[in-house]
C-alpha cells in the first residue's frame, strides 16, 4: 500500500494514497475531519515538551526485523518468544494483557483507550508510545499525555504536520501493523486479532464490528502479514 524506496522503507508516507481510505472511513462512520484535525493540533502542542522519539530510532528498531503485533483478543501470547531480532508492538489494551505476563512491549500503539495506566507504566519501563489523535479522544489526550514521561510520538489519520505523523491505519490494531510495514519489517506476525466477534466493547456492537471490518480490509492491503 505504501510507496517504498529501494531499501524497502517509505520515510514520508504518501498522504494522497492514504486519504482515499480516510475519506471513505469518515463517510462510513460520520466522523468529522475538522475534529480530527483539532485533536491532532492539541496533541501536537502537548507533545512539545515531551521526549519525542526520532523517526530514525523507529526505523533502526523495526527495519528488517520480525515484528509481532498483539491485539486485544484471545491469542497465543505465551507461545511467542522474544528475541533480539523480534519487536513486540501492542495495540492499545493488549498492553495490559502482555504486562500480566511480565512482558513489556517495545512499542505501544494507542488512542488512549483501555487501561491507560498500564500503557503509562510500560512507557516508564522503556516502551515507545505512539499516541493517536482523533475527534473523540481530546479529553483523554488532555488527561493522559502529561503522564507519559518517556519516549513518545504522535499520529493522526488526517494530514500529518510538524511533530504529528501519519503511518496509515484506522484502529489501534491495524495502525500497529501499518507502523511495522512503514518502517520495513521483515515479517509481521499478528496474534490476538479476531475480526469476526468481540467480547468486550465500550461502543455499540454494530460500530465495533464495522471497525473490525475496516481493520481487516486495511491489513489485507499489506503483505508479509502472518496470523499466529
Amino acid at each position: 500500500m505504501l510507496l517504498r524506496n529501494q531499501n524497502g522503507v517509505d520515510e514520508t508516507m504518501e498522504y494522497n494514497e492514504w486519504k482515499i481510505y480516510y475519506s471513505q472511513i469518515l463517510l462510513d462512520f460520520g466522523y468529522s475531519r475538522n475534529k480530527d484535525k483539532s485533536s491532532a493540533k492539541l496533541l501536537s502542542v502537548m507533545l512539545k515538551k515531551k521526549k519525542l522519539v526520532k523517526i530514525s530510532e523507529l526505523r533502526k528498531m523495526i527495519s528488517n526485523k520480525n515484528v509481532c503485533v498483539f491485539g486485544a483478543g484471545d491469542s497465543s501470547q505465551s507461545n511467542i518468544k522474544k528475541t533480539k531480532d523480534t519487536v513486540f508492538i501492542s495495540a492499545g489494551s493488549a498492553t495490559s494483557q502482555l504486562m500480566e505476563k511480565d512482558i513489556i512491549p517495545d512499542i505501544v500503539v494507542t488512542d488512549l483507550d483501555g487501561i491507560v495506566e498500564d500503557q503509562i507504566t510500560a512507557n516508564r519501563e522503556g516502551a515507545i508510545v505512539v499516541v493517536h489523535a482523533h475527534g473523540d479522544n481530546m479529553q483523554s489526550i488532555k488527561k493522559y499525555v502529561p503522564m507519559f514521561d518517556e519516549k513518545i510520538i504522535g499520529t493522526t489519520s488526517s494530514k500529518p504536520f510538524g511533530n504529528i505523523y501519519n503511518f496509515g491505519g484506522f484502529t489501534d490494531g491495524d495502525r500497529a501493523v501499518f507502523l511495522a510495514d512503514y518502517f520495513g519489517a521483515k515479517k509481521i506476525f499478528l496474534t490476538g486479532f479476531n475480526f469476526e466477534s468481540v467480547k468486550n466493547y465500550s461502543i455499540s456492537r454494530e460500530i465495533k464490528m464495522k471497525k473490525l471490518g475496516w481493520a481487516k480490509k486495511l491489513i489485507e492491503k499489506i503483505d508479509r502479514v502472518y496470523f499466529v
